[in-house]
């Protein structure tokens, strides 16, 4: 058989080998690298992704590439760990989303208009979750000069997006009075886009970070933590890792905020049941 014949079994029409073994061991690496628990249901989506990677490096199986991703060291090395976390992560994100968290929000701000609050949004993604953050924060507190936010994702290729801070002008979740307090509109080659006003988005310090490390360095403790949408892709063992180390960057009493299908009612010793989907520090 030629080597670079697809194996009985897979279908013919694809255009790298990729062995149940190859997938397994996709499985582990991510698993590894950033703690994401990828099921069997997730093998068509590994390969479409992963596929890019295989066609700009120059390799003609997942073997092949998987092989060379764990050889290669230093600057290289950690470039090509990044392009594969970056491949196999899930961002979908819109302004505003899960409404009720920000209308919670509001209420839990009103008691620091003269101290300072910071707030860690750890999934920052696009950028929409942690601008949907501040323009909170600015109708709540009068303005941000109390305000500071961290965000942070382990996607550096949507942390550059958020960065920007240019978004459609049709984007999901914004009112009509919000694009015109918090946004510029596009001109001419950028008709149709509006993008974050600089003085605003300057309160928003982007960071990579990497939730399965041992130890972040973020600064002062947190009043709030939007950690949203990002448990359900661990399974329990590491879920209980990231729920201590968020514990330990929080504030008394802080509150922790998550996605509407996560549940840690089993991590009393940390958190306890607040309100819809959010969780107070003990």
């Amino acid at each position: 058989m030629s080597a670079l014949a697809p194996p009985p079994t897979e279908t013919l029409d694809h255009e790298f080998s990729f062995s149940k073994n190859d997938f397994d061991k996709v499985r582990q690496l991510i698993y590894q690298h950033a703690g994401i628990s990828l099921h069997e249901g997730k093998r068509a989506m590994v390969y479409s992704r992963l596929s890019r990677r295989l066609r700009e490096t120059g390799h003609r199986s997942f073997a092949d590439y998987l092989s060379w991703l764990q050889s290669i060291s230093g600057a290289q090395g950690e470039q090509e760990w990044q392009e594969f976390v970056n491949c196999l992560t899930t961002n979908l994100t819109s302004f505003f989303r899960e409404e009720h968290h920000f209308h919670a929000l509001t209420e839990d701000l009103r008691g620091f208009k003269d101290r300072p609050v910071r707030i860690w949004c750890s999934a920052s993604s696009t950028g929409e979750e942690p601008y949907s953050i501040l323009m909170t924060c600015h109708e709540a507190m009068g303005g941000l000069n109390q305000v500071q936010i961290v965000a942070s994702d382990i996607d550096t290729n949507v942390l550059n997006t958020a960065r920007r801070g240019v978004y459609n002008a049709d984007a999901r979740g914004l009112s009509a009075q919000r694009l015109k307090q918090y946004f510029m509109r596009g001109t001419g080659a950028n008709e149709g886009r509006i993008r974050i006003k600089p003085e605003l988005a300057k309160v928003i310090d982007f960071r990579s970070l990497n939730l399965m490390h041992e130890q972040w360095s973020l600064g002062e403790p947190f009043h709030v933590v939007f950690c949203r949408n990002v448990m359900i892709y661990f399974d329990a063992p590491t879920q209980r890792k990231v729920l201590e180390r968020i514990h330990r960057v929080m504030k008394p009493h802080g509150l922790l905020y998550v996605g509407h299908s996560e549940n840690f009612t089993e991590s009393k010793d940390l958190f306890k049941l607040r309100g819809k989907t959010i969780y107070e520090r003990v």
